[in-house]
């Protein structure tokens, strides 16, 4: 269900149905940039982030976000380490976890589902809150 927010660039109001909450317009202008970006990056390979956002006149944070989502990527080993994974700290060239923090995030969420999934909600007893069907007798009965 959607519900009102304000945008978090722009401040406009707007339905905010999940996910990042900007509005329509500023998710179009931040695609608009990514395309740019990716533009560059096809005619100008290996470029620098300070060279693309020097180039572009464009934020270097704006392109570390795109980093950050897995929509761009850091070739090369050399230079300052621009991302690193939030769990460890080690570098990384993509995303927001290095890939055994990723490996070992993923095993501890399959462990937890496979828990949660060997739990009954309830056996043969009635939940103590939730919701249940009323047939119309049952509709009677209440009043």
């Amino acid at each position: 269900m959607a519900e009102l927010k304000n945008c978090k660039r722009c401040g406009k109001l707007f339905n905010y149905i999940g996910g990042i909450p900007i509005c329509p317009a500023c998710k179009d202008e931040e695609e608009a940039d990514f395309q740019k970006i990716k533009k560059y990056l096809y005619e100008n390979p290996g470029a620098s982030i300070s060279q693309v956002a020097s180039d572009l006149n464009m934020g270097i944070d704006k392109i570390k976000k795109f980093l950050r989502e897995g929509r761009l990527e850091i070739i090369g080993d050399d230079g300052i380490p621009i991302l690193r994974c939030e769990k460890c700290g080690e570098p990384i060239k993509t995303g927001r976890f290095c890939d055994e923090c990723s490996r070992s995030m993923s095993t501890e969420f399959s462990m937890a589902a496979n828990k949660m999934k060997g739990k009954k909600s309830f056996q043969g007893e009635r939940p103590s809150v939730g919701m249940r069907y009323l047939s119309v007798g049952d509709k009677k009965k209440e009043k």
